[in-house]
């Protein structure tokens, strides 16, 4: 399973070169010219989860896929990505042009919530279809962003966070594409994929913090998909159903915590989403079949 791809790892594989401003404690924001990464008829981009968000503006025609979601792009379009939730996208014909910004979630920080506008929220399509109009104004937004980076005004930043906004706007005031029809086991394997990456996701776990997507239904909503959907897609792929797999893995983790952290029994359940020992012990008991304190004082072999 592909671990997130970070931003460093983004600048090395794209232009082996890595800013000197990359880790600014105040966020990295930065514009890129579509046509310096994908020459006509490029092959598939597949996008794994990512901890920075991104902003696209595509010129021609393409397919996106999108959780368990298909997507042709006629034209133009804005595409807000979430973070969490990968994609591909693949050239439909000779035609690549566009821009795309991406920035980390320090750049908006004591500047908004961004991450809780519905663009960027799961259960949405982010991909907005544009006339040639709508175009001309999204793309006018990129080209101010690009002549405020290579800028000296003092206050540049503060300047890219309002265009950001502007484009965060642009989308929520259109209509979002049409999903194409996608039945059948190709869209059982593409969810169950997503949701197995998804749950790999979360692990290794390295705080005792609960681990955010714990139930069918969090994995369901973060996957834009209805809970019953999502199991029957599992369930046909897998043989088991969305708890199985949640609990299985869940357990997993926990005898690897038991046995090789220093981590407390009850902090371990904690970070699993257990709110006491007992039901921990229960849970583990059922799975591993001892309790986490005897299974911790064996020998390791």
């Amino acid at each position: 399973m592909n671990a997130p791809q970070s931003l460093e790892e983004f600048y090395r594989q794209r232009l082996q070169d890595v800013p000197t401003t990359l880790h600014h404690p105040l966020g990295h924001f930065n514009l890129f010219d579509m046509s310096v990464f994908a020459g006509p008829y490029a092959q598939p981009i597949f996008y794994s989860r990512k901890n920075y968000f991104k902003i696209s503006l595509l010129t021609g025609k393409k397919k996106l896929t999108y959780a368990d979601k298909v997507i042709t792009i006629q034209h133009h379009a804005l595409i807000f990505s979430n973070p969490l939730i990968p994609y591909t996208w693949e050239l439909l014909e000779e035609v690549n042009a566009g821009y795309f910004c991406l920035f980390t979630p320090a750049f908006f920080q004591h500047f908004g919530h961004i991450q809780q506008y519905p663009v960027f929220q799961p259960g949405q399509v982010p991909v907005f279809p544009l006339d040639e109009g709508q175009h001309q104004a999204v793309q006018a937004l990129f080209l101010d962003m690009r002549q405020e980076l290579a800028s000296d005004y003092a206050y540049k930043h503060d300047r890219l966070r309002n265009l950001t906004f502007e484009l965060i706007h642009q989308g929520l005031k259109l209509s979002p594409a049409s999903v194409d029809p996608s039945i059948g086991r190709d869209a059982d394997s593409r969810l169950t994929s997503l949701f197995t990456e998804l749950l790999e996701r979360q692990f290794p776990l390295e705080t005792d913090v609960p681990m955010p997507l714990q139930t069918p239904s969090d994995f369901a909503h973060q996957l834009a998909v209805h809970v019953n959907h999502l199991n029957r897609s599992l369930k046909a792929t897998t043989g088991q159903t969305t708890s199985q797999l949640i609990r299985k893995r869940m357990a997993q983790e926990a005898a690897f915590l038991v046995k090789h952290s220093s981590w407390s029994l009850m902090n371990i359940g904690w970070s699993l989403g257990f709110e006491n020992l007992s039901s921990f012990s229960h849970f583990f008991r059922q799975y591993v079949g001892c309790s986490p304190r005897s299974f911790r004082q064996q020998p390791t072999v």
